[in-house]
């Protein structure tokens, strides 16, 4: 009998649209014939509703993630979670479907919430000896002047949304008058800001994901931005070269690779995660930032590197679905 999967995708944040696609691309990718899909869109705003093969709706009743298709009730049995931003991201999701006893796709409550914080999980890792960037954390309640900016992480730096994705409300400020009009810009999308020095380099995405059985590294791929950095026009819009695999010597290929699978089990990840990174002068590894529901429409990273590395991605979708029944 086909266990039915509910592809979860929408959430709360600027990223809404991005996740549908996502959704779209997870579609396309899982296996027909062992699963029966099903789209599921969530906000607060247009509720909880199950996509049905006609285009209709169908609402979820949240006592047990339950909805109607046409007079037969439908109980997932698994959710691949695919909203990039809060319910999805951040562990409210994941405490739901814990509480329901569904098996989802993603990391668990605590790493999805740790992970969601860029400042948090950077200092975080810190501490096991991984390289990032200096940075402070500010709260929309407390003042910063721009004078302490320069002199705590200097110019350039970024300013950006603490929990935020694809580059929404992220400014790369040059100047003194540009840092207070980016922390505006960035509060819009996060009550937490961080601000991070600028480290030039070559950007780099690297994806992976393990099951009980395998352990996947999938090949790097090389961000080359059109613009300043990997802003939203470059993440969405083509404007940028994303060479996989990436233009680096075996050994470090080798090294970042061996850095994101110690970054998967430090963290306890669970899933495909993409650690992204900037190497700098020296071969220096410094991780840039964890997305534990990476993009998954058919040009994204991951589907790249699973191509590069000469699988199909139905066995990958497969692989993670099954680890939960095994």
């Amino acid at each position: 009998m086909k266990r039915t999967v509910a592809i979860i995708a929408g959430g709360d944040s600027s990223e809404f649209g991005v996740s549908l696609n996502s959704a779209k691309g997870i579609y396309s990718f899982i296996d027909k014939e062992k699963y029966n899909l099903y789209i599921v869109e969530l906000s607060r705003k247009g509720g909880w509703k199950a996509v049905l093969a006609d285009g209709s709706y169908s609402p979820i009743d949240k006592n047990d993630f339950s909805f109607m298709d046409h007079g037969t009730k439908i109980i997932p049995d698994f959710a691949y979670i695919t909203i990039h931003g809060t319910p999805g991201e951040n562990g409210i999701l994941q405490g739901y479907f814990e509480l329901m006893g569904i098996p989802y796709s993603t990391c668990d409550v605590l790493v999805s919430a740790l992970t969601f914080s860029k400042f948090t999980v950077n200092q975080y890792l810190k501490t096991f000896g991984i390289r990032v960037a200096e940075s402070m954390l500010v709260n929309k309640a407390h003042s910063i002047s721009e004078d302490e900016v320069i002199e705590k992480i200097g110019l350039p730096c970024f300013i950006k949304p603490n929990a935020s994705g694809s580059s929404f409300g992220v400014t790369k400020v040059k100047t003194r008058e540009q840092i207070k009009p980016a922390l505006e810009e960035a509060f819009q999308e996060s009550d937490d800001v961080m601000i991070e020095a600028f480290m030039d380099g070559i950007e780099l995405a690297n994806g992976c994901y393990k099951t009980k059985k395998s352990s996947v590294i999938f090949p790097i791929t090389e961000v080359v931005s059109k613009n300043e950095f990997f802003d939203y026009n470059a993440k969405y819009k083509g404007e940028v070269d994303e060479i996989t695999p990436a233009r680096l010597s075996p050994e470090l290929t080798d090294r970042v690779q061996k850095l994101t699978s110690a970054i998967y089990d430090i963290l306890g990840c669970k899933g495909i995660v993409r650690v992204d990174y900037i190497i700098t002068e020296g071969d220096k590894i410094n991780m840039l930032e964890i997305n534990t529901t990476p993009g998954m429409t058919a040009t994204s990273f991951i589907p790249q590197q699973v191509r590069a590395a000469g699988l199909d991605i139905k066995d990958v979708m497969t692989d993670i679905i099954e680890d939960h029944f095994a």
